[in-house]
């Protein structure tokens, strides 16, 4: 059990109570709220403002209620959190089973990340403090570790490639979504800030002093679309997760 302090504060999340035991009933009137609700507000209010506005405050103030009443439901923020993530873990659209064409499977399960991500761009933050795994997280990593199968890596090996690919996703969408807040304040487009870049670099990228960035700029440009790059970025960690098999 997770010790405890001052309400609404603790030392960490005990998966056997959150997820196994799940909501429990109160004495006397029925409840008002449920632990559900309150997981959207507090997703609803992060998706709006970003995950440093969800508070418990801030969540009883979006669904009506009283702050202190909140802990009859969801004990601290850490908790609630736990919450969070394994609902927007939910919005995965996987099939009932791999194709069997585990490249393209892991593919597909890497741009749902980002989907989702991107649609919640709180996640990839709140994946780093994550403590435990809901139902629907365990069923997206049954589904990729399914998909790994023939890929002839052992159980653990595969544990840990899941883990390596979903926080490559984290870390990439991290730096779209600051490079696109980057170009929201800036006030010129993401592809004036390109050219600018470009042109920096070629003013500086001689062959004595910088040969391998000279050489590097000297190939015609890539697509330089988010979509594009993350695409090539992907099948390059792909081969990379899997290259001594």
């Amino acid at each position: 059990m997770p010790r405890t302090g001052s309400v609404g504060r603790s030392a960490g999340v005990d998966p056997e109570q959150l997820w196994s035991q799940g909501e429990r009933p109160r004495r006397g009137r029925p409840p008002t709220h449920s632990r559900a609700a309150i997981t959207e507000a507090a997703v609803a209010l992060a998706d709006a403002e970003g995950l440093g506005a969800v508070t418990m405050r801030a969540v009883a103030a979006r669904i009506g209620a009283g702050t202190m009443s909140l802990y009859s439901y969801v004990p601290n923020k850490e908790t609630l959190l736990e919450l969070m993530v394994d609902q927007v873990s939910g919005d995965h659209r996987l099939p009932s089973e791999p194709s069997g064409d585990w490249r393209a499977d892991l593919r597909q399960f890497a741009q749902e990340q980002r989907t989702i991500m991107r649609r919640h761009p709180w996640l990839p933050a709140a994946l780093s403090a994550r403590q435990t795994l809901g139902p629907n997280a365990l069923a997206a990593l049954e589904y990729a570790l399914a998909v790994l199968a023939p890929v002839g890596l052992e159980a653990p090996a595969r544990l840990e490639t899941f883990s390596l690919l979903t926080g490559f996703v984290a870390s990439h969408v991290s730096h779209e979504l600051a490079q696109e807040r980057t170009v929201e304040t800036g006030g010129r487009t993401s592809g004036e800030l390109l050219d600018a870049q470009d042109r920096y670099l070629r003013s500086l990228a001689d062959a004595d002093r910088y040969p391998h960035l000279a050489r590097a700029l000297a190939v015609p440009s890539h697509d330089s679309s988010p979509q594009a790059v993350f695409d090539r970025l992907l099948d390059r960690m792909i081969n990379g997760l899997t290259a001594g098999v």
